[in-house]
């Protein structure tokens, strides 16, 4: 049975990644700051991710779902402690998970990193600067990490969702209500206009991808940002 490490695992697109490793008979440990998560870890914190990996020694599967959306301003109005914090969390939490879980990879000749990036990363959000890159980072960093094992029999991609029901997605629909003087469901609304397939995504949907990229199928895939927006980039 191979072991999977979920961040995030407690909700949105963690916690379906991590509920759908598991159907498929994958031993998953979730990994959050939320009570109730089978390692209450910060990622942010290098130390404590190392001690976590020391105590689970070698997994399988790393998927790197926690993350935090960001201040919600135009650039010229974000506080820089806030634009540190969304790095600290999205970026330096991916670092430090990558660092401390690929030796026993390396070890075992056989490993899997799923890192959540986003549209956001590709595009950039208005209002998002934080947010968006950050997520550039992201993809930078799963690009970089694939070229340094490729040979090791370790695959890593990044998934890069567009608009998807998740807490982030939610917080943002808020925001954006609130940035333009509107009601949430007109912000949700507005979204949802824009979405060639005329709905947001699920995370039941990215979770999917995120299971066949943690699988032996996906031998053939590294250092890719995976799109999955419903159609929207193409």
């Amino acid at each position: 049975m191979r072991t999977a490490v979920v961040t995030g695992a407690m909700s949105g697109l963690g916690r379906a990644s991590a509920l759908r490793l598991a159907a498929d008979g994958v031993r998953v440990v979730g990994l959050d700051i939320t009570p109730g998560a089978d390692l209450v870890v910060d990622v942010t914190d290098a130390a404590a991710v190392r001690a976590a990996a020391r105590q689970l020694g070698p997994v399988d599967i790393l998927v790197n779902s926690a993350g935090v959306i960001g201040p919600n301003l135009p650039l010229w109005e974000v506080d820089p402690a806030d634009w540190l914090r969304t790095f600290a969390v999205n970026v330096n939490g991916t670092f430090h998970t990558c660092q401390a879980f690929v030796p026993g990879m390396r070890a075992a000749g056989w490993g899997r990193i799923v890192n959540l990036a986003s549209m956001a990363g590709k595009d950039g959000n208005p209002r998002l600067a934080a947010y968006s890159a950050t997520k550039a980072a992201v993809i930078g960093m799963t690009k970089a990490t694939a070229a340094d094992f490729v040979a090791e029999g370790i695959r890593v991609n990044a998934i890069c969702p567009g608009t998807v029901d998740s807490p982030s997605w939610r917080q943002r629909v808020t925001d954006q209500a609130a940035a333009a003087g509107i009601t949430e469901d007109e912000s949700r609304a507005a979204f949802v206009a824009r979405q060639p397939m005329g709905r947001v995504g699920t995370p039941l949907e990215v979770a999917d991808l995120a299971v066949y990229l943690a699988s032996d199928e996906s031998s053939f895939t590294t250092g890719q940002a995976h799109v999955i927006d419903g159609g929207w980039n193409m």
